[in-house]
């Protein structure tokens, strides 16, 4: 494994993020193209399938990642095909779900751990606002960190609020990856569940030196922010390609 930083964006939520040495996979979601029910009542998810095979994918892995156990976090396919003894990495309310899954190596992260050198803080999301945050549960993102590499801040599906902007005053990330899919329930179309257009704006603004990539597009029926829609908004508010990454599936960023 390369000790270049590098995060390569699968599809939707998933990412294999090669850090520290370590090929880390986040958030899981393997199934073929229309596998499961529709979300925004337009198309059966996911709307498109994998840009590469799922052998590439979780060979090698080291470790994963999950925010919250959601279908488009942790689908079927991926409880199938992945090896129940590599280490799990999940926040507290998760806990029975994976070992009821049968999965063998389930660490729960409270607030901080380290492991292979590397320090894993979890952080806390919102996933929407008002009526819908009670149907979503709980979801969370990752903190990553090793001396001589960039820190990275995974916010996982969340909206923009005061713990996610005092997260990234409080460690500064080198990188923030955010799910920026602007999907929304129907019925509850004025409370998106993720960042659209405008919040991840005005994470940009509050982002520092940090680079961002936007992630969770195009994947899913629900997610009605688009990459063109996104980088649209951008060029108007004169921010740069290399501020805002917004990588297309099976696109790999070296750091």
């Amino acid at each position: 494994m390369s000790d270049i930083t590098s995060i390569e964006l699968i599809r939707n939520a998933t990412l294999l993020i090669n850090y520290g040495g370590k090929k880390i996979l986040v958030d899981p979601m393997f199934s073929a193209k229309g596998a499961f029910e529709s979300f925004g009542g337009i198309a059966k998810n996911p709307v498109v399938d994998l840009p590469v095979s799922i052998k590439q994918i979780t060979e090698g892995l080291d470790l994963v990642l999950v925010s919250h156990t959601h279908i488009d976090h942790m689908d079927p396919k991926a409880q199938k095909v992945l090896d129940k003894n590599l280490p799990f990495f999940i926040q507290p309310s998760d806990k029975e779900f994976f070992v009821g899954k049968g999965f063998r190596n389930v660490r729960v992260i409270e607030c901080t751990t380290t492991w292979e050198g590397i320090t894993i803080c979890r952080t806390v999301g919102q996933h929407g606002s008002g009526e819908i945050l009670q149907k979503m549960g709980h979801t969370s993102g990752f903190i990553l960190q090793k001396k001589g590499y960039p820190t990275i801040y995974i916010i996982g599906d969340s909206i923009l609020t005061l713990e996610v902007t005092m997260t990234i005053e409080r460690f500064r990330p080198d990188i923030i990856v955010t799910n920026s899919g602007g999907a929304v329930v129907p019925g509850f179309e004025d409370s998106p569940i993720l960042m659209e257009e405008k919040q991840t704006m005005e994470l940009i603004k509050r982002s520092g030196s940090a680079k961002v990539i936007a992630v969770h597009m195009e994947a899913l029926d629900h997610c009605r922010t688009t990459r063109a829609s996104l980088r649209q908004l951008a060029i108007q508010q004169h921010i740069s390609e290399s501020k805002l990454l917004i990588p297309l599936d099976g696109e790999k960023i070296l750091f």
